[in-house]
């Protein structure tokens, strides 16, 4: 689940596309299935790959590294192209973009069924990343195009309730595919998927592209693009030699750079940009992404860690190892409406301080597995408190960030905050490498420093509402 977050962290995608941007339909329930059918790729294939790891690893001879490029190959697009798929559908039509992430998804998912070897299957993974990239946001953004109103909550509340439904069946079901055919086949199933959205896609759909948007902020996504590639490389080859070497040490600081210039290359596009830097004059939208990316860098990091601990030192099965995430979106699915009617009354700031703090609780908790002893008394428990965290946050996160922000900017503000979330496990799982080449106690005694770690980067993230959000909720745009 790290290659994907639960749905209601990009619904606000949906919920800020333009009423220019509306197009009318005769088929609203075909143009909501394809929406669903075309998300349900990157939430069922970010889910069940964190479980597949240990085989994966075992067939194709992966060392740490190389499992940290299975996972870390899908989001560094994901990451730095998200915005740029965006503003690509509102200038040359959001259906061309989606049939187009759509079709290269499909491919890549052909291509990693049949990779021979760990190069193929990371090449596979970038391109599945890219075709994420497209058919998010613009899948989106037909959702927010096509309702209105009433029909337009319900149908965001739909795609967010079957996007959890695919994230929580994905690893149960990818487990089971392990298990009795092979990892390969988790691949597989993307592709009828696939081919069934792009077919309704293709005759349902009505869209047009927009010329008189400006251009594409190309020069901005390319060097988002080398900088996260760069960073992302370094610290994951640092992490799995557990030393920082010259080549790490010298990608870690190109990509730093590239990044530093990237920001400067935003400020001089102004409004054009990819990411307008004039956001960041919003103190509150500054604390905002920092708390996303300290939570779901944490959270990240251990649902990739958690699914491996259990199949190599506990022993269990594939199968069993997904079953035993399910608690974490179901939970999430059930409790964030909740939270997000309370943080309506309430505001966003106590919410984002208390859900955190208990994340952080969770964390802890985890550092209890490992030991052999039973799920119930281990694993259950960390997983529900850690859900019951993270349903806490969602949705309060959500509106925080867009009330953070002028009207005008709000659709690039929730796009940036999803990037950015995946950004977070994107670092997080780069620095995985020790561990993922650790054996028997040495994993056991990492892993459970992890989650320390990451009940650490909670706890920040805790820090950063108090600090960075207004007690009371503000009418205009926090400063």
């Amino acid at each position: 689940m790290s290659a994907s977050l639960p749905p209601g962290c990009d619904c606000p995608m949906a919920a800020t596309t333009s009423p220019a941007g509306a197009t009318s339909n005769a088929h609203p329930h075909l143009v909501l299935a394809t929406t669903i059918l075309a998300s349900s790729l990157a939430f069922i294939d970010g889910s069940v790959v964190n479980v597949g790891l240990p085989a994966i690893g075992h067939s194709l001879g992966a060392d740490a590294a190389g499992l940290s490029w299975v996972v870390n190959a899908y989001l560094l697009p994901l990451s730095a192209l998200l915005l740029l798929g965006g503003a690509a559908g509102d200038r040359f039509g959001r259906k061309r973009l989606l049939l187009t992430g759509i079709f290269l998804f499909a491919l890549a998912s052909a291509l990693c069924v049949a990779a021979p070897s760990l190069g193929w299957l990371i090449a596979g993974r970038v391109l599945q990343g890219i075709g994420a990239a497209l058919l998010m946001p613009n899948s989106l953004a037909i959702l927010g195009a096509n309702f209105s109103g009433e029909e337009r909550g319900r149908a965001i509340g739909i795609w967010a309730a079957v996007g959890a439904a695919a994230g929580a069946i994905g690893p149960l079901l990818g487990g089971w595919l392990i298990d009795v055919v092979g990892w390969r086949t988790i691949f597989l199933i993307n592709l009828p998927i696939a081919a069934l959205a792009f077919y309704l896609g293709a005759r349902y759909l009505r869209d047009k592209s927009n010329p008189a948007r400006p251009a594409l902020d190309l020069a901005g996504a390319l060097l988002a693009s080398v900088g996260l590639a760069c960073l992302t490389w370094g610290l994951t080859v640092a992490s799995a030699e557990s030393h920082l070497g010259s080549a790490a040490m010298a990608a870690i600081a190109t990509g730093i750079v590239t990044l530093l210039f990237f920001l400067r290359v935003e400020k001089r596009a102004g409004d054009n940009a990819m990411l307008p830097v004039s956001l960041f004059a919003s103190h509150a939208f500054t604390g905002l992404n920092l708390l996303t990316f300290l939570l779901y860098g944490a959270l990240g990091a251990l649902l990739v860690l958690v699914p491996f601990v259990l199949i190599k030192v506990d022993g269990y099965s594939a199968t069993a190892a997904g079953a035993a995430l399910l608690p974490l979106p179901i939970v999430i699915a059930l409790a964030s409406s909740s939270a997000g009617r309370l943080a309506g009354k309430i505001g966003p700031r106590l919410p984002l301080m208390l859900g955190p703090l208990i994340v952080a609780l969770g964390f802890l908790l985890i550092t209890r597995i490992g030991n052999g002893s039973s799920y119930w008394t281990t694993t259950l428990p960390a997983m529900l408190v850690i859900a019951l965290g993270m349903a806490g946050a969602v949705a309060p996160l959500t509106t925080a960030v867009l009330a953070s922000v002028d009207a005008d900017h709000t659709g690039v503000a929730s796009g940036f905050n999803s990037a950015v979330a995946r950004s977070g496990g994107l670092i997080a799982t780069a620095l995985l490498g020790m561990i993922l080449a650790s054996q028997g106690t040495e994993l056991v005694t990492g892993f459970h420093i992890a989650g320390v770690i990451a009940a650490l980067a909670a706890l920040a993230a805790s820090a950063c509402a108090f600090f960075w959000i207004r007690p009371a909720g503000p009418s205009s745009p926090e400063e």
